[in-house]
């Protein structure tokens, strides 16, 4: 296939950036996104041109390093990472624009890179659990209603990657930080901490400049593991609950 990339470059977070247009031929259906944007920097630096920076890490949806907005939506396609994007769902001829999140907790660093350390700096805010570490306790000795535990392995699956933020109008972490209360709120390990967790990643959230939730819908939508949006419901509900803790 022949592709037309129309791609978002920037030499540092303190400079402006502009999008630049790169032609590649011979492009695989087979391959993926990520794989296309390596054979594209092999390209450059075969002609001593600065090579695209972008992030990436395990390439195998697991780890939420790879982000990137493909022709206006987060990961470029519904229940995807950008890394199990092939190039398959494009078409001999497409022209693709490549940026980054777009969100002022995430500023860019370099080109399509991120600093997304806003989402380690909540989950820091909401501390340790204090359920006792040592050897695996036995089973079935901590019950957990089946519908709960099943949420919970849900909200669970967030891998942080941020497609919720770049998808929000508000550029609201709120989805994110839904799976996160949910996940540990659904469960007996997570009781003690529960109300002061709340409280800390709210106040955490709200100072690292992210925006408010107005309930669009965007985040569930983009998120590549479809985490649902009631997630902000439970995480509404134990907000107002922690007032009475």
């Amino acid at each position: 296939m022949r592709i037309t990339l129309k791609i978002w470059r920037q030499a540092g977070p303190n400079t402006s950036g502009s999008m630049h247009t790169y032609q590649l031929d011979h492009v695989s259906p087979d391959e993926s996104f990520l794989e296309m944007l390596d054979m594209l920097n092999e390209d450059l630096n075969s002609k001593g041109e600065e090579p695209i920076a972008f992030d990436s890490d395990c390439r195998e949806g697991i780890c939420g390093m790879c982000g990137l907005v493909i022709n206006g939506r987060p990961h470029g396609k519904k229940g995807v990472t950008t890394c199990q994007l092939h190039m398959r769902n494009f078409k001999d001829g497409d022209e693709i624009t490549v940026e980054p999140w777009r969100a002022t907790a995430f500023p860019v660093i370099k080109d399509l890179v991120v600093n997304r350390s806003a989402f380690d700096r909540i989950i820091g805010a909401g501390g340790f659990i204090s359920a006792n570490t040592g050897s695996a306790p036995e089973a079935h000795s901590v019950p957990v209603e089946k519908k709960k535990a099943d949420k919970a392995f849900e909200a669970a699956a967030c891998i942080g990657c941020g497609a919720c933020v770049a998808a929000c109008p508000n550029a609201s972490g709120m989805l994110f930080m839904g799976a996160k209360v949910t996940h540990l709120g659904l469960l007996p390990q997570g009781q003690p901490e529960r109300w002061t967790r709340i409280r800390a990643m709210v106040s955490r959230h709200d100072a690292e400049g992210f925006g408010g939730c107005t309930n669009v819908g965007a985040c569930s939508d983009a998120c590549p593991k479809e985490i649902p949006q009631e997630m902000i419901s439970f995480l509404n509900n134990d907000k107002r609950n922690s007032a009475r803790h």
